[in-house]
């Protein structure tokens, strides 16, 4: 299914991201928050972990002009791709495993009570990064399709470095079926990924800004198009 036209994108209606750690919005859907803000979706993104600290020996380790300094590329980040509205929260960054599954929970449960969204994108299961699993469990569960639940869609998404890194290891593997055609803003999606200083990496690292572009250049020739960001639907709510 290649979505390409405005028209296709209206049943989203507002949007909420959900990732793991700040870089994971830009890198799963950066492309397709450019494009569905520029269409006049409503798109707000959550950044669940702070980012960075598991590079330290503890957390308490961590640079904090550093930390002050990630939290900053968000911001930036997000106003490149037309996106006003960022939570950033606070948990362990690659520790997420060590909460309650709960507490995670309860974070997402608040947001979507807060914001009404009626799509989510978040990450998929089949993913290298313990943070990312936990991040798509807890939206399935906050998210459950009960009677008269405000998010109608939700979509996983693929992070660079991370899904890839997998090797198919992890069952199911990530199988796309819903393609967004970024061809209008790949390069928006490359500046806000430049925006994240600490994070991009030299070519041929998948988080450098060349792979980003060989990745969605990829995705394109798959559906016919010349540059697109892919997606796992996990389910659609249709109300006539």
């Amino acid at each position: 299914m290649l979505a390409s036209k405005a028209t296709l994108t209206a049943h989203l209606g507002s949007i909420l991201v959900i990732a793991a750690h700040p870089d994971d919005e830009i890198l799963g859907c950066g492309g397709a928050m450019a494009r569905l803000r520029a269409e006049g979706h409503d798109v707000k993104i959550a950044i669940l972990g702070e980012g960075m600290t598991s590079r330290y020996r503890t957390r308490e380790e961590t640079d904090r002009t550093l930390l002050c300094n990630l939290r900053e590329h968000s911001r930036r980040a997000a106003e490149v791709v037309g996106v006003k509205e960022l939570f950033c929260y606070d948990l362990p960054d690659n520790r997420f495993d060590t909460l309650p599954i709960l507490e995670v929970i309860k974070i997402v449960e608040e947001m979507v009570q807060r914001h009404s969204p009626d799509t989510i994108f978040t990450h998929g299961f089949a993913d290298l990064n313990v943070d990312h699993r936990v991040t798509h469990r807890a939206v399935l569960t906050a998210t459950r399709p009960v009677e008269g639940h405000c998010v109608r869609n939700l979509y996983a998404f693929e992070i660079p470095s991370s899904t890839d890194w997998s090797f198919h290891r992890m069952k199911p593997g990530f199988e796309p079926n819903t393609f967004f055609n970024i061809e209008s803003t790949i390069e928006t999606k490359k500046r806000a990924m430049a925006c994240y200083e600490t994070e991009v990496l030299a070519f041929p690292h998948p988080r450098s800004l060349e792979g980003l572009e060989l990745v969605a250049r990829r995705w394109g020739t798959v559906v016919g198009c010349r540059a697109a960001e892919a997606f796992e639907l996990v389910r659609s709510v249709v109300h006539i």
